[in-house]
């Protein structure tokens, strides 16, 4: 399976999460310290290798916008380009603009290479500043290196 350049290794498929997976996925987003109060398991897509859930990725909709969250790739699988696989799945199922939050120079490095930029929270749509109040209130008074991004096309 192929999206734009980026290829599943030999056992892998992406599909869209069941109902079956929808313990896998918060076990998934928990342990890589995720929030996991927004998990609909209908939005999700996986990666699954060799019969286990290896990846998790979610497009959220509001009213007027996506955002791309809960991205998990498990530590097994990291650095065989799942997550960047499945980055530009997500992208290319967006129907909406598309933003993202992430935590620290590196991961918004990563995102920087799909087209996301970072902006203001002040240019998020209000239904995304609701949602990011708290973690904005975070960045500001313990300095969490928290990154808004859209997706420029």
């Amino acid at each position: 399976m192929k999206t734009n350049d980026f290829t599943l290794p030999y056992g892998c498929i992406l599909r869209q999460a069941t109902l079956d997976d929808a313990w896998s996925i918060r076990w998934l987003v928990l342990s890589a310290m995720l929030d996991p109060t927004q998990l609909r398991w209908q939005q999700f897509w996986v990666i699954e290798c060799n019969r286990s859930l290896v990846a998790c990725g979610q497009l959220r909709k509001f009213t007027d916008t996506q955002e791309l969250g809960s991205l998990v790739v498990t530590g097994a699988w990291r650095g065989r380009g799942l997550g960047s696989f499945l980055t530009q799945h997500l992208i290319n199922t967006a129907t909406q603009s598309l933003y993202l939050e992430c935590i620290g120079k590196e991961l918004a490095g990563f995102y920087s290479q799909f087209g996301f930029m970072p902006i203001s929270f002040v240019d998020l749509p209000k239904s995304l500043q609701l949602k990011f109040a708290l973690p904005e209130l975070g960045r500001r008074l313990i300095r969490v290196p928290l990154v808004f991004m859209q997706l420029q096309v």
